[in-house]
Parts: structure tokens; sequence; C-alpha cells
């Protein structure tokens, strides 16, 4: 297994259906709770170590999952609202060695995760086919993205970080 990508890479095979999409948007919403079980009773020298060599702290995956979160809504909100409005990227591994991502407590970036997603989900919920047709301009890709990809993007974006947390924890035997 690749520790560095223990679900795999993400992928759409095809066209993006209305069942697949309800299934990713679950995943959304079952997110913050996952993620929640799975740091659950780590000490505050588990949540310091790296999930792989070279790797994040656990403490940084938690901090970048909330930070990464809270730029897809946004991302959500700007197409749903903007004609093919261009996104502003941002320096995730720099975002990840500030203080509040090196030291700062989790259960900040857990209640973040929380809030986000009820939100994010009552959005989802309520959006049409063609909503999930919009698209916003991701200048680093220099691609238009549709919201349905990103719907399935962040699905496995959550999926993906708390994997790494959950085979650390499997390797560590705990």
């Amino acid at each position: 297994m690749d520790v560095r990508y223990p679900i795999g890479t993400f992928r759409v095979n095809g066209e993006i259906t209305a069942s697949q999409r309800q299934i990713w948007i679950r995943e959304i919403e079952d997110t913050p709770a996952k993620l929640a079980a799975t740091v659950a009773g780590l000490s505050p020298e588990l949540l310091d170590t790296p999930y792989r060599e070279g790797g994040w702290t656990v403490r940084q995956v938690v901090h970048h999952m909330a930070d990464s979160h809270m730029n897809a809504y946004i991302r959500f909100k700007l197409a749903l609202t903007e004609d093919q409005p261009v996104i502003k990227p941002y320096l995730e591994q720099k975002w990840a060695e500030l203080p509040d991502s090196r030291t700062g407590e989790i259960g900040t970036s857990l209640a973040l995760m929380e809030g986000i997603h009820q939100r994010w989900v009552t959005m989802l919920h309520s959006m049409s086919d063609d909503d999930f047709k919009r698209t916003f301009y991701h200048p680093e890709t220099e691609q238009a993205v549709t919201l349905d990809y990103t719907t399935g993007m962040y699905a496995w974006h959550g999926n993906h970080h708390i994997a790494h947390i959950a085979s650390l924890r499997n390797r560590l035997g705990i």
C-alpha cells in the first residue's frame, strides 16, 4: 500500500450520475464524525506524529482538512453565485506550517469541520442538476472545474486524510 494514497487517487470513470453524487454527498456529510472518531483518544504526542515519513503530523492533517474544506465550501458559493469565477488557490504546505496548524488544538478544526459540513450538505441537497454543472476556474490547473467533480473530489479528500490517520493508528497498533 502506498501510504501517501491509502485509498488510491481520485478518479471519475465516465459521466457523474445523480446516484453517484448522492453517495459523495453522504460521504461529505459523514466526514466530520468519521474524522472525530479517527482521532479520538490520541495523545498530544500521537497528534504530533507524522502519518508517514516526511508527511504532516496528525494535528496538521486535521487542521489542513478544515482549511481545505472551508475553501471548497467558499468555491461552491462562488460558483453558484457568479459565472465561472476564478478561485484563489492557496499554498497548502505553507498553511500547514503556520503555528495554528502546527500546534493548535484540533478541537477547533473538528468544530469547524462540523459547522462547515452542515452548511455545505444543506447547500448540496438544495442544488439542482444544472447547479452541479456550474464551474469555477482554477488558475493553477488552467481548467474550469464542475461542482459535480468537486463534490466527488472532496468526498475523496475527506476519506483520503482519514485513511492517513487510520493507517498510522493501525501501524502503531492503537
